[in-house]
């Protein structure tokens, strides 16, 4: 088998409130203008909390408690470039720092109940629905 395994980690950072952050995809990269948990790609030697730890410092300017990442779900998708793309998300309520969205992206804090209201690529969406499904009413954590 020749394609390719794309392994990319995101997070929900849940507040207090209930409320899970929402990135805008920068012009100029795939995607460009919808919703997304961050997160990226896991680069070669990293583990997948390794990654999601670095991309939160690098894209929001917070320091995850990476024994605070619970692991929730996972996205899988065909890529249009014959590649297949892996996502498990994480679940945080625990960081340090404020957030400071580094790479002048848009941000939002949404209930999950309030998701719909949001454009989001492929993988995304299917994460969305089970954080709705799972977090909505519940205060687990």
């Amino acid at each position: 088998m020749s394609s390719s395994l794309l392994l990319v980690v995101a997070c929900a950072l849940v507040d207090p409130d209930g409320r899970v952050l929402l990135a805008r995809r920068p012009e100029g990269k795939q995607h460009a203008g919808l919703w997304e948990f961050p997160g990226g790609k896991v680069e070669p030697g990293e583990s997948p909390e390794q990654a999601l730890t670095r991309e939160l410092r690098e894209e929001l300017g917070i320091e995850p408690c990476e024994q605070c990442l619970q692991p929730f779900a996972f996205a899988s998708e065909k890529l249009e470039t014959g590649g297949h793309l892996l996502m498990p998300l994480y679940v945080c309520r625990r960081w340090d720092g404020f957030i400071n969205p580094t790479e002048g992206q848009a941000i939002a804090w949404a209930k999950p109940d309030q998701f719909r209201d949001y454009a989001m690529p492929p993988a995304d969406k299917p994460l969305a629905a089970e954080l709705r499904d799972r977090l909505v009413g519940s205060r687990v954590g």
